[in-house]
């Protein structure tokens, strides 16, 4: 298995520059895996592919405007990209700006959305919040320490962080939010679950099917590319997760019931299988509540122990997202499925349309 094995050509025009109104307007393509049988379909439909019973587990992640700015005592402006909070001052960083060493000093500025510089970056003031380079880490890395919680402050210094490919101002920032996110912590939305709406959720809900609920803060690297070209020699990073005990339960009894659990998102579907489980004489694993970190890497032969299926947004080649799925459905069946959403114009990426994989 080479990560070239998971690279494809798509045209720029394809990716999703701004999401679709209402949410569940977005085209969804549907992949039978034991057939590979693929049907068309729009998200709001999705009821129809889903029975009494069945469990969706959402991730229920917030986004934190997590792109601040600063200046160096030079007067060189910073970029810094709040990835992961490791305790309430510290925080693992990307930074943007040259000679940002240890004991670095920073001073983090306020921001005017309202007004711009050429580029597009809102205008900023000193705000007097001051920060600290601890640690060097691997690339444009830093551990960033801040004198009192920063989260606060995150009306007047924070940005919200879209992808690098989307490049038009999102006008609204709820809309990279899912409509049930409830705990901050994410540099980037889980995708698949924007496509849910109050009035669906409570249409699947009418229906039977039950809701339950995850956290995993998502980082920037779960979108990153595989530069290796062994992908088992790939480090993927550490995010934080929680899957709690009335989550672990309801999955117990969908499954003991013949109910399936489908994983909205990569993310939930990470935080399901690094859980704890245990064989059961029915031959599926009973799973225990879980929180903490988890590195969790997914590729084709990774065998799958609390996900029936999956909901999901098409993913950027050669990157751990995609192997994933690959995993799921085999790379052949979603690369052909990748060819025919090429084929008839889907929308990809974080505001693109969505695949149910059953």
């Amino acid at each position: 298995m080479k990560t070239s094995d998971f690279d494809y050509d798509l045209p720029p025009a394809f990716i999703a520059q701004t999401p679709l109104e209402p949410r569940d307007s977005s085209r969804l393509l549907v992949l039978h895996r034991d057939t590979g049988r693929l049907e068309h379909a729009i998200f709001r439909d999705i009821g129809r592919y889903l029975k009494s019973g069945d469990l969706l587990v959402l991730n229920q992640t917030r986004v934190i405007p997590a792109r601040i700015y600063a200046r160096k005592p030079t007067g060189g402006r910073v970029e810094i990209l709040l990835l992961r909070r490791e305790d309430p001052l510290t925080w693992e960083c990307l930074v943007g700006g040259k000679g940002l060493g240890v004991g670095k000093q920073l001073v983090v500025e306020s921001v005017d959305s309202s007004r711009r510089d050429a580029t597009g970056v809102p205008k900023s003031g000193d705000f007097g919040l001051r920060a600290e380079i601890v640690d060097v880490l691997d690339g444009s890395r830093r551990r960033v320490h801040f004198p009192e919680p920063i989260e606060p402050y995150f009306p007047k210094v924070g940005n919200v962080p879209l992808p690098p490919y989307i490049h038009e101002k999102l006008a609204d920032p709820e809309r990279y939010q899912t409509v049930y996110a409830r705990n901050p912590g994410s540099a980037a939305a889980p995708t698949a679950g924007l496509h849910f709406t109050p009035r669906l959720l409570d249409e699947l809900r009418a229906q039977g099917v039950n809701l339950a609920y995850v956290t995993l803060h998502v980082g920037l690297d779960t979108f990153a590319p595989v530069t290796e070209e062994n992908p088992d020699k790939h480090q993927i990073h550490t995010e934080w997760c929680d899957l709690p005990q009335e989550t672990a339960q309801a999955i117990n009894r969908t499954r003991q019931s013949g109910g399936r659990v489908i994983a909205v998102g990569t993310t939930s579907v990470r935080t399901l299988e690094s859980a704890v489980g245990r064989d059961t004489p029915s031959g599926y694993f009973n799973i225990s509540s879980y929180m903490g970190n988890t590195n969790l890497y997914i590729t084709p032969g990774y065998r799958f122990k609390f996900v029936d299926a999956m909901i999901t947004n098409f993913h950027l080649p050669k990157s751990t997202l995609i192997m994933l799925v690959s995993a799921f459905a085999g790379r052949e069946t979603i690369f052909h499925a990748y060819e025919i959403a090429i084929q008839e114009k889907y929308r990809f990426y974080s505001f693109g349309d969505a695949m149910l994989i059953l």
